[in-house]
């Protein structure tokens, strides 16, 4: 049984402030401060460049890659840490296409976060070969699945309402048709149970500065499934994926297994936190996270619609059918949103009307779901939102 409580202590999470956002970007852990300090002070600053042998830095993208694996039902050796959740997806998108030649479609939903598809599309513009992507309604996905497929890519949980699709379904049936799977995980890992093993895909890609609780610029991560490791051809050929970096060849040979899907040099500072965030799961289980994020949606949901009833529930009602966040729709959603904010109930806003609160028990408990609600129930019904000051948007909403 996961200590809550435990958990809760462990974030740094300011008095009075009632944070719904760990979905966009997860609060600071207790001891991440010290974690960085020591790194920087006795790792850096003692050893210099001597670090990278000492200290471990060369190999932590796949030893803190391997403990992301365990939350998301990945084999060790699978998973490496590093660069930027876009430069993941084209990685994997365009190994998937390579190991399928004979096809031309890339198919996803409009349910996929906006930059999967800037950056398949910007793929296949630079391939030139005649390629499609395929955007279709989150429903229409499995009927859409056809033997003209190559690669099924797909996030998820839907960024905007937490619809959840069926990872293992769909990707029985890509299979099935002779298509390959690329899963974005940036709303499902440390969110919701994860098995990327036993549910077949083949590649998949996530974010560590939300359910993770990496901090701002956390660097992302990739799965590949181990029949691919070694077929699999890294299109960004980087130094950190050659089979031997200090070689120094001038032909790239790509390195064994997961270790070709490495690009940049590591961001060792930034793993200081993530290893720190981390710890906070040793002792945690999916399920009873999963299960006590359902409670506290389901209260939420409840007690807004009894409140609250000018705001339209925008996410699937059923808490299986969702991930851990919860979308209610308002035609003045960003400037309610300010206003909650500014009462220090922190949520955020998606266009173009949507009103999103995350439901993480690390931190959170009926307490702060009844006072948000209280709170946003004030907000509406004495109009507080309706200022010149919280309609202004924001660079960031």
């Amino acid at each position: 049984m996961t200590d809550f409580t435990r958990t809760k202590s462990r974030f740094a999470i300011p008095d009075g402030v009632i944070y719904l956002d760990g979905n966009s970007l997860g609060p600071l852990p207790v001891a991440a401060a010290d974690r960085v300090g020591r790194m920087m002070t006795e790792e850096w600053g003692k050893h210099l460049i001597k670090g990278w042998n000492l200290a471990g830095w060369m190999t932590q993208p796949r030893r803190i890659g391997d403990r992301i694996g365990r939350l998301i039902g990945a084999a060790d050796g699978t998973v490496v840490v590093g660069d930027t959740l876009s430069i993941k997806v084209y990685q994997a998108l365009a190994s998937a296409l390579e190991l399928n030649p004979s096809r031309r479609v890339i198919l996803s939903d409009t349910g996929n976060f906006p930059s999967d598809l800037y950056i398949a599309g910007g793929l296949l513009q630079s391939l030139g070969r005649g390629h499609e992507l395929k955007v279709v309604a989150p429903d229409d996905v499995e009927a859409a699945i056809d033997e003209t497929i190559a690669v099924l890519m797909l996030t998820e949980v839907d960024y905007r309402t937490g619809r959840l699709h069926d990872m293992r379904a769909l990707t029985r049936k890509a299979h099935a048709a002779g298509a390959l799977t690329v899963w974005d995980l940036a709303h499902s890992a440390g969110a919701i149970p994860v098995d990327l093993e036993a549910s077949g895909a083949d590649f998949a890609v996530g974010c560590t500065y939300k359910y993770l609780n990496g901090g701002p610029g956390a660097p992302a991560f990739i799965y590949v499934a181990p029949k691919h490791a070694d077929t699999a051809r890294p299109a960004l050929s980087g130094w950190m994926g050659h089979q031997a970096p200090f070689a120094f060849d001038l032909d790239y040979r790509a390195g064994p297994g997961i270790e070709r899907m490495r690009v940049g040099t590591p961001p060792i500072i930034a793993m200081a936190v993530l290893d720190a965030a981390l710890d906070i799961w040793d002792g945690v289980s999916m399920t009873d996270v999963r299960a006590a994020s359902i409670g506290l949606a389901d209260l939420f949901i409840r007690e807004v619609e009894r409140r609250c009833p000018e705001l339209t529930l925008a996410s699937p009602r059923d808490g299986k059918q969702r991930g851990s966040q919860v979308s209610f729709r308002h035609p003045e959603g960003y400037a309610i949103m300010q206003a909650l904010i500014a009462r220090n109930v922190i949520g955020d806003f998606r266009a173009p009307d949507m009103m999103r609160f995350g439901f993480t028990p690390l931190y959170l408990g009926e307490a702060e779901v009844r006072a948000a609600v209280e709170i946003l129930a004030d907000v509406l019904a004495n109009r507080r939102w309706d200022t010149a000051e919280y309609r202004r948007k924001a660079l960031v909403t």
